[in-house]
């Protein structure tokens, strides 16, 4: 517990710092301080997920999991975990199991079309709020994550087949919500 304090109040600190600094930023403290701790997890993640994978001899795998995770994120959005360490942390298990995919190619399409569906289905998601893009763009976007995914029918690549699979699985929502329930 200590330690998710501690990565907040960095990027606490730094923001207090900058807008100290440069007062007349147009974003407020809470603001910088969000970015800041976007980029503390970002790099977190990067730094020990390449890490582990000297010792893993993964390291090509595991960026090639980065990259593809990460490139399907940012156009279909998904799940987000509710503290910094467990982002970390979580990130940087999976990332580093899916350097070890190695299935044959027909497991390389099976979960490719899985991907396809789920991105169909439930792309993009928990998005709103956390982008500057329209929602009549969202269809777009959805068709751009398909197209990512039927790329590697083409790559044929399990590491990426496995991160798109699971970041295809982040995009489904628990329960069921309708317009009523979401006003609060």
């Amino acid at each position: 517990m200590n330690i998710i304090k501690n990565l907040d109040s960095i990027a606490l600190d730094i923001a207090k710092h900058i807008k100290t600094v440069v007062p007349d930023h147009p974003a407020s403290v809470n603001v910088l301080k969000h970015g800041i701790a976007v980029v503390i997890n970002t790099v977190s993640i990067i730094l020990l997920t390449i890490g582990i994978s000297f010792f893993t001899g993964k390291v090509l795998e595991a960026i090639v999991a980065m990259i593809s995770f990460s490139l399907l994120r940012q156009v279909v959005g998904g799940m987000h975990l509710k503290s910094n360490l467990t982002c970390i942390v979580v990130s940087t298990v999976l990332l580093t199991a899916l350097s070890f995919a190695n299935f044959n190619y027909n497991w390389v399409i099976i979960t490719s079309i899985l991907s396809m569906i789920l991105v169909l289905i439930y792309a993009p998601s928990r998005i709103e709020g956390r982008t500057r893009i329209p929602r009549r763009y969202y269809p777009l976007l959805k068709c751009i994550g398909v197209a990512i995914v039927t790329l590697n029918l083409w790559l044929a690549s399990p590491v990426v087949a496995a991160s798109f699979f699971v970041q295809s699985l982040t995009l489904i929502e628990g329960g069921v919500k309708n317009e009523e329930n979401q006003t609060e």
